[in-house]
């Protein structure tokens, strides 16, 4: 069982214990060390209206660094020189993180790879059965095929070699059993990626394939890659680690094709603090590391984002009012000074006598109780009919008329 610390801390966080059950843990089988692997510079850029420069992504690849993810994958070198530029410049930054890039099962890629600094390489092939039978026309044995002498080569060039059938979620089992079985015959990897491409997978599924890999391949590390179509690529990437896998791919912001890519933020702070892992990640630099990315991408963020929305410690309610700043473990799960944030209090429908307490005493003025019922009572009308918040300003114009 995980020790108290690790669902709460002090001025930190407050999980549920219930975390820590037996019942919840006993199934686990969580691996020695978990490492995330980081593809904002290549898969994140893959969403659409998306383009990094070189000097973009060396900002960003810095700033993953030092916030304490452990690979980076910076590009795809064989199919844009841009990429190739960029994970040219960030290799030579010999940054604390290893440098992975993204290629095809091609010898050209390989050399490119290697030509660029990069430290491992992700090896891509089909094996979902859509892809296979209507995009490719390829059988399971093609796709062997294609991959022994890439898997084989990228292993004597040195790089870490993590084979990425992808599209893994909708193989057939029989495919997906040969394909492995050969594999491991006669090119085994470094590692194997269980690839939920279109995000179709339940996490109790992520688990079932993480641990029949496992079992094809004879224990060799396993990597989680889910997008988050349905909603659940933090849950599936969490499930896979609660499985087995040893590393999780992700995105700053949630980034990537159509609904994006399990998010780098909030799978660090899923890893730290729900699931007690302990790890060297910096939570403090994570807001200024989203806050950079979505500038870079042009991506907005939704306000109600976790981990970096504009408004997750923001309270309009005024039942509790009091403790969003003297005590806001009783309000949040996590207390945003550990974040780099302070909570806040905003008024509007939904606002108490608390709530106009608070914004009273923050302009130093006082009134009588019966003027605090009759500002409330124009607080909550302004923010019905606004059908939004009600700024300071007109806070201070409805006092005026009590005053």
């Amino acid at each position: 069982m995980l020790k108290k610390e690790n669902y709460y801390k002090e001025n930190a966080w407050w999980a549920s214990p219930y975390n820590d059950e037996p019942e919840v843990r006993d199934g686990m089988a969580i691996a020695d060390k978990v490492e995330i692997h980081d593809a904002t510079l290549r898969d994140g850029e893959q969403t659409p209206g998306v383009v990094f420069s070189v000097d973009d992504k060396i900002r960003i690849a810095e700033m993953l660094s030092e916030a304490g993810v452990e690979r980076i994958e910076a590009g795809m070198p064989a199919v844009s020189k841009v990429d190739y530029e960029a994970v040219k410049k960030i290799s030579r930054l010999n940054l604390p993180s290893k440098i992975f890039v993204f290629s095809r099962a091609m010898e050209i890629d390989i050399n490119m790879a290697v030509e660029s600094g990069a430290q491992g390489v992700v090896i891509e092939v089909p094996i979902g059965y859509p892809k296979l039978k209507h995009q490719f026309h390829w059988t399971w044995e093609d796709v062997l095929e294609k991959s022994i002498a890439s898997i084989n080569y990228a292993k004597k060039q040195g790089l870490y070699t993590v084979y990425f059938p992808y599209d893994t979620t909708r193989a057939r089992y029989e495919d997906l059993v040969n394909l492995m079985d050969g594999i491991m015959k006669y090119s085994p990897p470094d590692s194997v990626g269980v690839v939920d491409t279109v995000g179709c997978a339940l996490p109790e599924t992520i688990k079932y394939l993480v641990r029949k890999m496992k079992k094809l391949t004879g224990g060799l590390p396993i990597e989680v890659h889910t997008h988050n179509d349905f909603g659940m690529g933090v849950a599936t990437e969490i499930a896979g680690v609660a499985a087995g896998a040893e590393v999780i791919h992700s995105c700053v912001n949630g980034l990537g094709e159509r609904t994006g890519n399990a998010a780098t933020e909030e799978l660090m702070v899923a890893l730290k603090i729900m699931m007690g892992i302990n790890h060297h990640y910096k939570l403090d630099k994570l807001m200024d590391l989203c806050k950079m990315v979505e500038e870079i991408s042009g991506v907005k963020l939704a306000e109600n984002k976790p981990i970096s929305g504009a408004r997750n410690y923001v309270r309009e309610s005024g039942i509790g009012i009091d403790l969003v700043l003297k005590n806001p473990l009783a309000m949040f799960a996590t207390d945003p000074k550990h974040f780099g944030r302070t909570g806040e209090i905003v008024l509007g429908k939904k606002s108490g006598k608390a709530s106009v307490d608070y914004f009273l005493d923050k302009l130093n003025i006082q009134v009588s109780e019966q003027a605090i019922d009759g500002i409330l009572d124009q607080v909550k009308k302004m923010g019905t009919e606004k059908k939004g918040l009600v700024t300071l300003e007109e806070f201070q114009h409805i006092v005026e008329e009590y005053k």
